[in-house]
């Protein structure tokens, strides 16, 4: 059974750093694109940011651009996301997902992890 679990979430003040992780187990992923996206309290999910299977290429929301990292480590089956200088306005619900390519779109997904929560502080 395929299991996405997402740590390194928590609150931290505007400005601060946090790097979230996502474990996959179940099988390996390491061919596959990895993703994450959020969700806000009221809001719809959207998508923060993506990496190809092999590191080589990524894509961002452009408000986190310059601020957010994707990065994998295929031989532990893991996807990471540092964020820095983060604002209030990043508070949020994350998600990892696996996908089938470089996708803003929820539908490009096909396994989703729990979620860990990023509140920051004003």
């Amino acid at each position: 059974q395929v299991q996405l679990v997402e740590s390194g979430g928590g609150l931290v003040q505007a400005g601060g750093s946090l790097r979230l992780s996502c474990a996959a187990s179940g099988r390996t992923f390491s061919s596959r694109s990895k993703g994450w996206f959020r969700q806000a309290p009221g809001k719809e999910r959207e998508f923060v940011a993506a990496i190809n299977w092999n590191g080589g290429t990524t894509d961002y929301l452009d408000s986190v651009k310059g601020r957010f990292t994707i990065s994998r480590d295929n031989a532990k089956n893991t996807v990471y996301l540092q964020m820095i200088s983060l604002k209030p306005e990043d508070t949020a619900v994350y998600y990892c997902a696996i996908g089938r390519g470089i996708s803003a779109t929820r539908g490009e997904y096909d396994y989703w992890g729990q979620g860990t929560q990023v509140t920051v502080s004003s």
